[in-house]
């Protein structure tokens, strides 16, 4: 896995939903993700929009965020590749990876 710190991953507000603790994104996503693609979905997650999961995963995120949880998101690439976006329930760890790296 290869981690990065990156500020413009913040809202334009400053103001995230929860935070993201240490950025990582594994060897597979990094190969086949335009960064530009990987940043704006960080934004996304951070701030709450959790794309193109099913609604009683959005639910649970929403959930999550009140009572505690890994949040999960899913995005699709411009080129239509799906990867997701992962938070630990104790905001240290956010994952940016594709499916079958799970």
């Amino acid at each position: 896995m290869i981690a990065f710190n990156d500020s413009s991953a913040s809202s334009s507000s400053g103001h995230l939903r929860f935070p993201s603790g240490q950025i990582v994104i594994t060897p597979n996503a990094l190969s086949q993700l335009p960064p530009s693609e990987v940043l704006r979905a960080l934004k996304r997650h951070l701030n709450g929009d959790w794309g193109d999961c099913y609604s009683e995963d959005w639910q649970a995120n929403d959930q999550a965020l009140e009572s505690g949880g890994r949040l999960f998101s899913v995005y699709h690439s411009e080129d239509q590749k799906k990867f997701w976006i992962i938070t630990e329930a104790d905001y240290t760890l956010t994952t940016v990876l594709m499916p079958d790296d799970y």
